[in-house]
This record gives structure tokens, sequence and C-alpha cells, in this order.
């Protein structure tokens, strides 16, 4: 029996865990258990979590300080536990800031082996976490090819497993044809509005594109806008949007078809930086990028950048066909040209789209299976 302490600390590891956790059960004939924290999803696959991860799933420098200390306790409640524990592997999901400090911990008192799931993007800033985290990090497993040369580099074992993208429903034209016809959009040509799912990006960002939106309404009086809204910021976006124009409609996201019908119904998007730019690449539809941070984050974060983009579709297909808009950059009439010239001509993106859905493991074995296989290889345990 195999037996693994998981940490997740957010939705996003949360998913990751939980295919993780099947891909092993898969592999090893059930002959593994588990303990940790994660969320809902984990929890199905049986984790009991020993609290809420929404306790720890904090973003952003200043949002990290003034939490400081009840998450200092939860690291020190999980690193007991998993010196009691004493598993075949500490396995840390992403949430660097909590994670790699956990897995500093526990190393200084045991012996555990221990897996980092998401590998730090030490590629576009703070290239040394690297090094210092290969004192107490045995194995990574990374979401993009480009990055075990870098954890490699200073002796930790990196496997390349896949995106999770890869393996995400795509909606048909059948079903995004029939929500433009239910919201009376027809074949108006129609843009994606996505600030972000936290409530301090929608704070910071939710002005921005709204501005975006009355500049380009006024240019393309025709265009329909869709959001989709997470549960969590519903109440906020709603206020925030109620004047952002009569062409607007909120679309609930809190079940991933909807979403991904929403973005196939769209002509072009403008999304906040991150992992969207991924799903918006899964369903083919062109986008602007932008983003902004508070004033101390942008000028740390801003100094130590080692990257010309940090899009991710620019960075897997190696292109920069992505206009990007962040930091300073993020002003409301560059991102309206750019938003209209991507009206007038979005296909320069869809060979770099395909390219990066393909280079993430699209056709290939799922990434929950890939990283449980390179968990077992490191353990030295075949799969059954």
């Amino acid at each position: 029996m195999i037996r693994l302490f998981l940490l997740a600390g957010e939705p996003s590891g949360d998913r990751l865990g939980a295919a993780l956790m099947a891909g092993l059960k898969t592999l090893t004939g059930g002959k593994v258990s588990f303990a940790g924290v994660g969320g809902p999803l984990m929890e199905a696959e049986g984790l009991e979590s020993l609290f809420p991860i929404e306790e720890i799933s904090i973003m952003g420098i200043t949002e990290i300080l003034s939490q400081w200390g009840p998450l200092m306790r939860r690291i020190d409640q999980c690193a007991d536990a998993v010196v009691d524990m004493q598993p075949d592997a500490l396995v840390t999901i992403d949430l660097p800031e909590f994670s790699l400090r956990l897995a500093k911990r526990v190393k200084s008192r045991s012996s555990v082996r221990t897996v980092h799931y998401v590998a730090p993007t030490v590629w576009a800033w703070r290239a040394g976490r690297a090094e210092k985290m290969s004192a107490y990090i045995d194995h990574v497993l990374a979401l993009f090819p480009f990055e075990p040369p870098y954890m490699e580099a200073v002796g930790m074992r990196c496997d390349f497993v896949g995106h999770p993208v890869v393996t995400e429903p795509v909606a048909s034209a059948a079903d995004a044809q029939a929500l433009r016809d239910d919201l009376g959009i027809g074949a108006a040509p129609t843009a994606l509005v996505l600030p972000g799912s936290r409530r301090s990006e929608v704070a910071r960002l939710g002005p921005i594109f709204g501005d975006v939106i009355s500049r380009v309404q006024t240019a393309v009086p025709d265009l329909a806008w869709l959001l989709p809204v997470a549960p969590a910021v519903r109440v906020q976006v709603e206020a925030m949007a109620a004047d952002w124009s009569k062409s607007l409609h909120l679309i609930d996201s809190g079940d991933l078809p909807s979403k991904r019908t929403a973005f196939l119904a769209a002509d072009v998007a403008l999304a906040a930086s991150g992992t969207v730019s991924l799903e918006l690449a899964a369903s083919n539809t062109p986008m602007v990028i932008a983003y902004d941070m508070n004033w101390i984050s942008r000028h740390i974060i801003g100094r130590m950048l080692r990257v010309d983009t940090v899009t991710l579709v620019n960075l897997v297909s190696d292109t920069r066909v992505v206009p990007e808009f962040i930091g300073a950059k993020c002003k409301p009439d560059a991102i309206s040209d750019a938003l209209q010239s991507l009206l007038l001509d979005a296909e320069g993106q869809r060979d770099a789209m395909i390219a990066t859905m393909d280079r993430l493991g699209r056709g290939g074995p799922p990434p929950g299976e890939r990283a449980a296989a390179a968990i077992l290889s490191g353990l030295g345990r075949a799969a059954h």
C-alpha cells in the first residue's frame, strides 16, 4: 500500500489533485491511501481534508502578508501531520508560497520524499527559486514542456506531465449557437469579457474592462458581449457591470459546460492574464490579454520579470501573436484598439492556438495519469 500526503490550496489545485488521485488508484489497482488538504473534488476521490482549502487560497504579496500568522499556523499543522504520518511522499500542488514552506519544514525534520506539482514560474521571474527549492524538493511535475530543463539544471527530477486543459471538454457548435439564439444574439459579432475570478482581480480590472467595452461599443454598435461570472464574484460583477453595455449578457460559469459554451460562442475575447488563455485556445477563441496588480506587486514583479510575454499561448507556441497589456500598459485606449483590430482579423492566432494544445499533450494520456506514473516511477514502484 502506497501512502501519500497531498496538499492543494485552491480550486485549480483541487482539480489537479483529484485527477492525480484517480490516476494513482488506476495505476496501483487501488493500493494507495491519501491524507492531507484538498477541496471537494479531492474529497470525492477519498481525501479527508484537515481544513477547508479556502483558508490558504491567498494570492498577492500584500494579501499574503495580511494573513501571515494564520498561514504559518496552518503550515505548522500540516508539517506536524506529515512527520507523524511518514508517508511514502508529500505531494504539494501549486500554491508555492504555502507549499514550498511546508516542504522545507518537512524535509528539515524527516527524510520524506517531496514532490511539487506545477513548477514555479522560474522562467518568468525569480530564477533563484529553482536552486533554493532543490534543497528540499526531490521531484517536480511540470505542466509545460519547456520547464524541465530549469529544474534539472539544479539537480531536481522533473517530468512534463501535460496540462489539464487538454482533457477538459470543449462545447459543440450546436450548443454555442443555441446559446446565441437564447440570448437573442443570432449572428451578431460577439466578444467575451473575462476580468478574473477573484474579488481583487475583478475590483482592479473591472473598471478598465468596462471602459474598454464603452469605447469598442461606440466603434462597433452591433457587438454583443458575454461575461461568464464565477459564483464567488457574481454580486460584485453585477453591481460593477450594470451600466457597461445594454448588449452585455452575464452567464453563470459555475459549471464547466456553460463556461465552455460561452467561450465557443464568442468571436474574440478580452481576458485577464492566466490559465484562461489556454482555455480560450482550447476553444479556438482569439484573445487580447490584459492584467494589472497593486502598485507594490507591479514594481517588484516588473523588475524581476525575465520574459517579454506572460501570455501562455505565446510562450507555449513560441510566438507573440496574442496582444497583451500588462501592468502600466493596461490602459483602456490601447486595449480597445487591439480588440477592434482582432474583430477585423483574428486568423493570425489560429495556428498558435492549435500548436499550444498539441504541445500541452492533446491526444496523449490524461495528465493526471501521467503525473501518477511519474510519482510511482520516482518511488521505484511499477504501475499494475
